[in-house]
């Protein structure tokens, strides 16, 4: 019974750090790019419908009651520079989310898409190194009636909200302006902001250089943990292969004695 009490009880303060941002931090709108040596890049947006149409100027229905018409997502995220790969939708503190998942063939166009069009994407050897920069501009501002920045506490909105622009990277980050705390479990980097200060275009980076840096090596991380592997395989081989032919050795020797 002792055990049971436990494990409710530790169940339970999982559960209230989670829904407090202890564990896992929850988006208002949140960007993250899956970035590749090639340039390519796999994109994922997590938004409410409301933040969608108040950054990125859309006009979905926020409304809980209505049902998210993911054929016009898909429509507004497709372009001739962004591949959509699929949509998907939820619910959360009363207001509608909507998933996308996309590639992009070279991230330094992905600007040249509405939905990203706020940002001017740069990728390019310096040296030794990778750079990736990405410049926010601001927001749609949109200034009609159904702009839900200009009511925001009918939608549900506290001012706790965040964004969030998050990058995966493929090898060892050198150098970045991401803040404290970063990089994440090792390659992940997150630029945080309240999304009040996005609607108002404020920088994600203090300073006088806005934009996005990081600066990571030429060589990817899967790519030297295959040599890793490899060159492991190897010598676990190699090992095998000198202790057969001791004991072998060993046989014949003894065999030799009697």
């Amino acid at each position: 019974m002792r055990r049971v009490r436990a494990l409710l009880l530790a169940t339970a303060l999982v559960a209230t750090a989670c829904s407090s941002g202890g564990l896992f931090q929850r988006y208002e709108y949140e960007e993250e790019i899956y970035l590749s040596l090639d340039g390519s890049a796999t994109v994922y947006v997590n938004s409410s419908i409301a933040a969608l149409n108040a950054l990125r100027g859309t006009s979905f229905d926020p409304r809980p009651t209505t049902p998210t018409d993911r054929a016009k997502v898909r429509d507004f995220y497709t372009t001739p520079v962004t591949r959509v790969v699929a949509t998907t939708t939820s619910r959360r503190s009363g207001r509608r989310f909507v998933h996308v998942r996309l590639d992009a063939a070279d991230v330094r166009r992905l600007g040249e898409a509405a939905p990203f069009s706020w940002s001017t994407y740069t990728f390019a050897h310096d040296g030794d190194l990778y750079v990736f920069r990405q410049t926010i501009g601001a927001a749609a501002a949109r200034t009609d009636g159904d702009n839900p920045a200009a009511h925001g506490a009918q939608i549900g909105w506290t001012g706790t909200e965040l964004v969030a622009f998050r990058l995966h990277l493929p090898s060892e980050i050198v150098d970045h302006n991401a803040g404290p705390g970063n990089p994440k479990r090792g390659n992940i980097l997150v630029w945080e902001q309240p999304l009040a200060d996005r609607l108002h275009g404020a920088p994600l980076v203090a300073g006088p250089d806005p934009a996005l840096d990081a600066k990571m090596k030429s060589q990817s991380i899967l790519y030297r943990t295959l040599w890793l592997f490899g060159g492991t395989v190897a010598a676990v081989a190699v090992i095998f292969a000198v202790l057969i032919w001791w004991i072998l050795r060993r046989g014949t020797a003894t065999g030799a004695t009697r």
